[in-house]
């Protein structure tokens, strides 16, 4: 197992929340995923004015690393707030954390980031309990 930089992955998360590009909802969200390998994969939201495509920045990042290779995730950490507002904490939507648990078990540590310093540590379980996943679809 690796150690995870709790510090670190905030950082790079507010860091990827300013690259978003949300003219709509003026919401902006990071997120910095950390590989099993190691590397470190962010993500930002996109938005779209038709707003079905929108993407949120966790699967952005998750995007980025599997098309990459990677199958496998210790971390994630989000933040996430209107521009020009204080930091907050922001979770991962229902859509994300099915994405995540594609790839991810219950232990998957989400880190949710208000500051590089102030954030709260929580697993995948604890916010998507009695998930679906692909366990689900093999036979017994």
């Amino acid at each position: 197992m690796i150690d995870i930089d709790y510090e670190k992955l905030s950082k790079l998360a507010i860091e990827a929340k300013d690259m978003a590009y949300s003219p709509y909802s003026s919401f902006c969200v990071g997120a910095a995923l950390l590989a099993k390998s190691g590397e470190i994969y962010t993500g930002c939201n996109i938005e779209s004015a038709s707003y079905t495509p929108t993407i949120c920045a966790e699967r952005v990042a998750l995007c980025k690393a599997v098309s990459e290779g990677e199958r496998e995730f210790v971390a994630i950490a989000v933040a996430g707030s209107l521009k020009n507002a204080e930091p907050n904490y922001c979770y991962p939507c229902g859509v994300c954390r099915q994405s995540l648990r594609e790839f991810a078990i219950d232990n998957l540590i989400v880190i949710i980031s208000k500051t590089a310093t102030d954030y709260r540590i929580h697993s995948l379980g604890e916010l998507f309990p009695h998930s679906f996943g692909p366990d689900d679809l093999q036979a017994t």
